[in-house]
């Protein structure tokens, strides 16, 4: 069924590739109109893999564009608040002045053993990966709340925001608050028909998902760890739309009923 998100905005964080041009895509294939945000430079301390680019950026831009649908592209980062508001706003203004939906997709990981993390590195996978996405739904749902007409937000957690995972306590200590943060906010704006729920993806073939290489290494001196990245299903990456097949139910009018909901498309890997 086609058509599912015809009419309707959405503000993507960390769309530059990955995961998050794969969701600007699936909701364009929709119908939907983008408003893209991306870094689009390397962070200090994420090392596994490279940072997203301006070119990577404007591939998004193409892509979307190629499926005949709108979008407005912007550089920020997720830590400032106040050019996230900017972005929200002029791209709203761009595609005629509504929003009815939000992903809060950034994020960042390092692998490390708990006692070798810096401080630097603690503190900046925090304020990407939870005060960024606190910016995000800052910056973007008051233009939801001032139109009256409800809306659907999506923050993106993981499966390490279920059960965690080794050499990673930065990043699960991230992913478990943002857990907390869409109940919150999912109690609170309902009265408003603004619907919250959160997808905890497991691992998804992108750039940040080579981090898992790193794994191997740090668990040479702790080999009984490794079973806890089992899953029940047998393929271990997933491509990224898989995600966005999740992200797309949640924004659209078929999950009109659904807030507050706790959605892992992980193979099972939170389970147990």
């Amino acid at each position: 069924m086609a058509g599912r998100m015809d009419g309707k905005v959405v503000f993507i964080t960390g769309a530059a590739r990955g995961q998050g041009r794969s969701h600007a895509l699936r909701l364009a294939e929709e119908g939907a109109d983008i408003i893209a945000v991306d870094i689009c430079e390397a962070i200090p301390g994420v090392t596994a893999y490279e940072g997203a680019t301006e070119e990577d950026l404007a591939e998004t831009v193409r892509q979307v564009e190629a499926l005949d649908r709108r979008i407005v592209a912007e550089q920020a980062d997720v830590r400032d608040l106040a050019r996230l508001k900017e972005v929200a706003s002029t791209g709203v203004a761009e595609l005629g002045g509504r929003l009815d939906g939000i992903v809060a997709n950034a994020g960042i990981d390092i692998f490390n053993h708990w006692q070798d993390f810096t401080e630097e590195e603690f503190r900046t996978t925090i304020d990407i990966n939870l005060v960024g996405v606190w910016h995000t739904v800052m910056a973007a749902a008051p233009t939801m709340l001032e139109a009256g007409n409800g809306g659907s937000i999506v923050l993106i957690s993981s499966a390490n925001g279920i059960k965690a995972g080794p050499f990673n306590v930065a990043y699960n200590a991230s992913k478990f608050a943002v857990t907390g943060m869409a109940k919150s906010f999912a109690q609170e704006m309902g009265k408003d028909r603004i619907r919250v729920n959160f997808i905890h993806p497991g691992p998804v073939d992108t750039h940040m998902g080579q981090v898992l290489t790193a794994f191997e290494k740090l668990a040479d001196d702790n080999p009984g760890i490794v079973s806890m990245l089992n899953t029940w299903l047998p393929d271990t990456f997933m491509q990224p739309r898989e995600i966005s097949n999740a992200v797309l139910y949640l924004l659209s009018d078929e999950s009109s009923f659904t807030t507050g909901l706790s959605m892992a498309v992980d193979a099972g890997m939170s389970q147990y």
